[in-house]
């Protein structure tokens, strides 16, 4: 299902004449305070950072597939150029090695509500007024998000996002492992 939704979209900006591709995998989203509050793991279900192993797994089975589609791409398109990015691998790292890199508390929405492991509230949303037992509240960010990881619950902090550019860049992440700039100048292989 991955493989032919991908590659249809893929076939049309290709036939409009795209022919670089930067194909970035999906978040391990098992870090996520969004989906760490809405599906919250049993204690024996989360790694040694707390990320809910399920759905980390989901994630990867979604790469796995979302990878096998690219390979499959690079056959199908010969003038295309299809670099897969591990956003996965890279943000997971960050996630797990948060106080390495400078970073606290990596569960935890910087601008969120209610505390606790993930200060995260489905129903208070980040800068959007909200009643909460008859007082009307802003949710506002923590007080230095360069220190954050997470921004709101489901999007990364401009700190990490830096950290994340900072280490994909180059191709560590990537396959073939080529930086951003040479990505979109190489010829199909």
């Amino acid at each position: 299902m991955v493989g032919i939704f991908f590659s249809s979209c893929w076939q049309s900006l290709y036939d409009g004449g795209a022919r670089f591709f930067w194909v970035h995998n999906t978040s391990p989203i098992g870090c996520i305070p969004l989906m760490l509050f809405s599906v919250p793991p049993a204690a024996n279900q989360t790694d040694s950072v707390g990320c809910s192993i399920p759905l980390n797994k989901m994630a990867e089975y979604f790469n796995s597939e979302l990878n096998k589609t690219v390979v499959q791409l690079r056959k199908e398109l010969p003038l295309a150029v299809l670099t897969y990015v591990n956003i996965y691998s890279a943000k997971y790292k960050l996630i797990s090695h948060a106080a390495k890199y400078g970073f606290k508390h990596p569960l935890k929405a910087c601008c969120g509500y209610g505390g606790g492991k993930y200060n995260f509230d489905g129903s208070i949303r980040c800068a959007f007024p909200t009643m909460v037992n008859g007082t009307l509240i802003t949710v506002k960010s923590c007080k230095d998000p360069s220190t954050r990881i997470n921004f709101d619950g489901i999007h990364f902090t401009e700190a990490s996002n830096k950290w994340m550019f900072d280490h994909i860049h180059t191709g560590a992440y990537s396959d073939p492992p080529v930086s951003l700039e040479e990505a979109c100048h190489r010829h199909a292989w």
